[in-house]
């Protein structure tokens, strides 16, 4: 999920000084201009969200891997799939993807209530429980579940976040927007996407395209193969 290259020197720093450098060099000299997203990504500890054997590289400018083939996402590319979302407290966020839980986290950060699936069982008491450290887990649930088929439970969502790759933008996730909502999402074949933001508008639906990125592939019924 990178869009630059990494800068290593930053996994040197203790991890608080890490993470101001990365919110200042990573994030806002890119173009990174919501401040609560800069906030957001500047008090939430990326640090956590990383394997042990992986911590000296947690504010490294890259996607880190966390285990069953998962990655957590380079951090330019959290701030901006929480940039395009248009968070705003009180949003009911649907997560396609929940990973290590930190893109959870720094949408719970902003005050979404957010309800994230994750199809790796094994990933998931690990991000509950450092969402939980951070006083952060009365703001997430957490389920195992096909999420390329959304929760249509759950519907209207205010926004929904896809954190892997679909060939196709899946139809399901379309029709459980709220109307205004939007849903950001990888779209392309395996090994390269296109970052894209699909906002409703009553029985229309608007896609605007926000440069190259690759992300792990989403399986499932609206998804790749296994």
């Amino acid at each position: 999920m990178d869009r630059w290259r990494p800068n290593r020197w930053l996994s040197r720093q203790d991890p608080d000084a890490a993470r101001a450098a990365m919110v200042a060099d990573q994030l806002r000299a890119r173009g990174i201009a919501d401040e609560r997203v800069l906030q957001a990504m500047g008090a939430v500890p990326r640090d956590a969200f990383v394997p042990d054997d992986a911590r000296r590289d947690a504010y490294a400018d890259e996607a880190l891997p966390i285990g069953a083939g998962q990655t957590i996402s380079q951090p330019y590319m959290v701030a901006l799939m929480t940039e395009l979302l248009d968070v705003r407290p009180g949003d009911r966020i649907l997560e396609i993807g929940t990973g290590s839980g930190y893109q959870a986290a720094v949408l719970a950060w902003l005050g979404a209530r957010v309800t994230t699936l994750g199809r790796q069982a094994r990933l998931i008491p690990e991000a509950r429980a450092r969402l939980e450290a951070l006083g952060l887990g009365d703001s997430v649930e957490i389920r195992l579940a096909d999420g390329s088929l959304g929760d249509p439970a759950g519907v209207p969502w205010d926004g929904i976040i896809v954190t892997a790759a679909a060939p196709a933008i899946p139809d399901a996730l379309r029709e459980q927007l709220a109307d205004g909502g939007r849903l950001v999402i990888p779209v392309g074949p395996r090994g390269r996407q296109i970052l894209t933001v699909v906002t409703r508008h009553g029985q229309e639906w608007t896609e605007r395209p926000d440069g190259a990125c690759v992300f792990v592939p989403l399986i499932g019924a609206g998804g790749f193969e296994a």
